[in-house]
């Protein structure tokens, strides 16, 4: 394999700073929150090329932000991936991320939401808002890949999924879900992306705020992040075997949901496919 030139992340770094701030119109403050881990990154890092392209290990940064608290580790994280992402996507360039999962955060979850709750927005959202929000609690995507689904992901009783590092899974429709899918399909016809604008997909701020709005209106405050950790809670309080569970959320390391479990299970029950409530055709 011939070699390619190593990118130099810092001028990278800066180059994405005033991309925030100029392209996508972040404030000053906000873009400083992307600064300091991104500063802290350049320090602790390895960068290695492989086959796939560079791979940015951010491993070494980890006893450097062990101590913070799990919010701001969470932020830091986030804001490495977004520069990583930037890299991929608005440059060209291969760059794979690595060591992030690593880097201990410690567990706490959001407070899941409740059936009930989820199943009043769906009857009464539009067709669109409802489909985010049966794909986000049906099948359990992170709002990354949600956003990055495509038309002919789709097909039939199954959706391909593209994850963290551009690992592909395979995930069942529910039944319900499937007839969402059909019936938003018939209602926006054409197109690449399942969800976009003017040819382009809907980025993770529409959809973030569509969800957001969407809860709001029954008095509920609700993020993405939420109906997908509602998706495993309620899975595993059902019965759900917490490997079918891993698999289905595209965790790398059962040891991952293993935090689910701490909030309990129901009954058992023979396949994870009877578990869910969106599982059940009627």
């Amino acid at each position: 394999m011939g070699r390619s030139l190593r990118p130099e992340l810092e001028p990278l770094v800066n180059d994405f700073l005033e991309y925030l701030f100029s392209v996508r119109g972040y404030s000053e403050a906000t873009v400083r929150t992307y600064e300091l881990p991104l500063r802290q990154m350049l320090a602790h890092h390895r960068l290695e090329e492989t086959r796939e392209g560079w791979c940015l290990d951010i491993l070494p940064l980890r006893r450097y932000i062990a101590s913070n608290t799990p919010r701001t580790v969470a932020k830091k994280l986030s804001a490495i991936r977004s520069f990583v992402r930037y890299l991929r996507d608005q440059r060209g360039l291969p760059i794979l991320l690595s060591g992030d999962d690593s880097v201990k955060v410690p567990q706490t979850l959001p407070k899941p939401l409740d059936e009930e709750h989820i199943a009043e927005v769906l009857a009464e959202a539009d067709p669109a808002g409802r489909l985010i929000l049966a794909l986000l609690y049906g099948l359990g995507l992170r709002i990354s890949e949600l956003r990055s689904l495509r038309r002919e992901d789709l097909s039939g009783r199954w959706v391909r999924i593209t994850g963290k590092g551009g690992k592909t899974r395979q995930i069942p429709v529910p039944p319900k879900v499937g007839k969402m899918i059909e019936t938003y399909l018939s209602l926006h016809p054409g197109g690449s992306w399942l969800f976009e604008k003017g040819g382009a997909p809907l980025n993770d701020a529409q959809l973030r705020y569509r969800v957001r709005k969407l809860f709001r209106a029954h008095g509920i405050e609700a993020t993405p992040h939420q109906l997908r950790h509602s998706f495993a809670t309620h899975l595993l309080e059902y019965g759900a075997r917490i490997s079918d569970v891993s698999e289905l959320l595209g965790h790398s390391s059962m040891a991952t949901t293993q935090i689910y479990t701490k909030l309990g299970s129901a009954k058992k029950l023979e396949e994870y496919s009877k578990a869910h409530p969106l599982m059940k055709d009627r």
